[in-house]
C-alpha cells in the first residue's frame, strides 16, 4: 500500500460540486476583485475564530507582513521570533526592515520556549511574535503579563493552526492579531495562495485594509503607500465552502492524531504531546528519531510517504548568514531540525491507511 504524504486531490474531490457552484457564482457576479465572497468570508472567518474582524489578504506571509506594518514597526526596531520556525515568520520582519531576534525552542516541544523570551527583550524591542507550530497553540496567557509591562503587542503566526484553541480560546483571538496562510495543503486551503488577518483592533483592521489595497479606500486616493495584496474573489469563495467542514476536517485529524498516538507508544521516537487545556489542529504529526534518515528510507520502502519540516533553521540559512548567529546557538532549535520526521495525517485517509502507517512504523523504527 502507497500513502502519500498529502492527497490534496482526494481531499478537494470531497468539495467537489460545491466548489464549483461557488466558482461559478463568482464567474456570474463580474466582481472579481474585493467584492461580496471577500466581504462574506471576512464576516465568516472572523466569527469562527471569535474575532471582531478579519482581513483577506494574498498568502500568510504578507498577513504578518501587513501587521507589522500596521503596527509602524520598521528600520531599528526589533521583533521577537522563534528560533524554531519556517522561514516567513522571519521575513515578515526583515520585509519592514526590521531585526528578527530569535528565542530557541522550549525544552520539551515543538514551540518557542515562553521562558526565555524576557531575556531577549531591548529597548528597541516593538513586538513579540509567536507561532503556532505544526498546529498547536501557544499558551498566549502565560506571555502576557511580559508583554504588557514591556508595552508590547503578541502577534499570533496562526498559519498552521486554523481551528486550534488555547484554554477555550480559538487561535486568532490569542494576541493583538493573527496571520493565517491559506495555502492549498492548510488545514483551511485555498486552491491558489491566499491569507487573512484577524484582531480585535478596529483601526488595526482599518490599517490593513488600506495597506493592502494601495493604501486605498476609495479608488484613486491613496491616504498612504500601500501594497498590492489583496485576497481573491475566487479564493474567498473557494475558502467559505471549505470553512464549513473545517471543525469537522479537524476532527477527522484529531482521530488519527489519537490512533498513532496509540499505536506508536513505546517506541524509540519522541511523540507529541498536547498541553492541558490546548487542542492541536494537528496540521502536521511530527515525531522526533535519533536515526530520521533511516526511518524515513525504512517508511518508504514500506510505501509510507514523509515530510521533513523543517530541515534547515532560519538562522543557518544563506538568507540569514549576515546575522552571524553560528550553529550552536540555539541547541534545541538545531536538534529539532535534524530529528523531526511528518506522517501523514489528512482528513480522508482511511483506517487501512492508519493501520499501514502505524504498522509501518513499528516495523521500521
Amino acid at each position: 500500500m502507497n500513502i502519500p504524504f498529502l492527497d490534496l486531490k482526494s481531499i478537494n474531490a470531497s468539495f467537489h460540486g460545491a466548489l464549483e457552484e461557488a466558482t461559478a457564482r463568482v464567474v456570474r457576479s463580474g466582481q472579481y476583485i474585493l467584492g461580496d465572497e471577500v466581504a462574506s468570508f471576512e464576516h465568516e472567518f472572523a466569527a469562527y475564530c471569535g474575532t471582531s474582524h478579519a482581513v483577506g489578504v494574498s498568502n500568510g506571509l504578507d498577513a504578518l507582513h501587513m501587521i507589522l506594518r500596521a503596527l509602524d514597526i520598521g528600520p531599528g526596531d526589533e521583533v521577537i521570533v522563534p528560533a524554531n520556525t519556517f522561514i516567513a515568520t522571519w521575513l515578515a520582519v526583515s520585509f519592514c526592515g526590521a531585526k528578527p531576534v530569535p528565542v530557541d525552542a522550549e525544552p520539551h516541544g515543538f514551540n518557542m520556549d515562553l521562558q526565555a523570551v524576557e531575556a531577549a527583550i531591548t529597548p528597541r524591542t516593538r513586538a513579540l511574535m509567536v507561532v503556532h507550530l505544526y498546529g498547536l497553540p501557544v499558551d498566549v496567557s502565560a506571555l502576557q503579563a511580559l508583554a504588557d509591562r514591556h508595552h508590547l503587542p503578541i502577534i499570533e503566526d496562526a498559519a498552521q493552526a486554523h481551528g486550534a484553541t488555547c484554554h477555550g480560546v480559538r487561535a486568532g483571538a490569542l494576541g493583538r492579531a493573527a496571520a493565517f496562510s491559506f495555502y492549498p495543503g492548510k488545514n483551511l486551503g485555498a486552491l491558489g495562495d491566499g491569507g487573512g488577518v484577524t484582531t480585535n483592533d478596529p483601526p488595526l483592521a482599518e490599517r490593513i485594509r488600506l495597506l493592502r489595497n494601495y493604501g486605498s479606500e476609495v479608488k484613486y486616493e491613496h491616504r498612504e503607500a500601500g501594497f498590492n495584496a489583496r485576497l481573491d474573489e475566487m479564493q474567498a469563495a473557494i475558502l467559505r465552502v471549505k470553512l464549513a467542514r473545517l471543525d469537522e476536517d479537524n476532527q477527522a485529524r484529531q482521530r488519527i492524531a489519537d490512533r498513532y498516538l496509540q499505536g506508536m507508544t513505546g517506541l524509540n521516537l519522541v511523540l507529541p504531546t498536547i498541553p492541558a487545556g490546548h487542542t492541536s489542529a494537528w496540521h502536521l504529526f511530527v515525531v522526533r528519531s535519533a536515526a530520521r534518515e533511516r526511518l524515513r528510507e525504512a517508511l518508504a520502502q514500506q510505501g509510507v510517504a514523509t515530510g521533513i519540516h523543517y530541515p534547515v533553521p532560519p538562522h543557518l540559512q544563506p538568507a540569514y548568514a549576515a546575522m552571524g548567529l553560528p550553529e550552536g546557538q540555539f541547541p534545541r532549535t538545531e536538534a529539532i531540525h535534524r530529528e523531526v520526521l511528518s506522517l501523514p495525517i489528512w482528513p480522508g485517509m482511511t483506517d487501512e491507511m492508519v493501520d499501514h502507517v502505524i504498522h509501518s512504523v513499528r516495523v521500521c523504527v
